[in-house]
């Protein structure tokens, strides 16, 4: 699940990226353009009966995202505003900060 909550001036949008405790044994990581795909950026936390990060965007970002699981698969999201080929034969996830 994706979440947006922008601030009161609307200058940065929080974005809560949220998946299943069961996706995930050990560690979960969301990686994408946004941080050169560095699977240790932004790992993701327990929390809600789930794994959660927030990650803050400015408005009219477009980016490409997946999560790497247990240091060994990627996973798109479900609820991802897109989906783009990617350089490996799949597809990442695309997610969109409007205005």
């Amino acid at each position: 699940m994706i979440e947006k909550k922008f601030t009161p001036k609307r200058t940065i949008c929080k974005v809560t990226f949220t998946v299943p405790a069961d996706w995930a044994e050990k560690e979960i990581a969301v990686v994408g353009d946004f941080n050169e795909w560095d699977v240790k950026a932004n790992k993701m936390a327990r929390k809600n009966g789930g794994w959660e990060a927030e990650i803050r965007f400015t408005p009219e970002t477009e980016t490409k995202f997946r999560y790497y699981i247990d240091g060994k698969r990627w996973a798109n999201d479900d609820n991802a505003d897109g989906y783009l080929p990617n350089a490996y034969g799949t597809e990442d996830s695309l997610l969109k900060v409007g205005k």
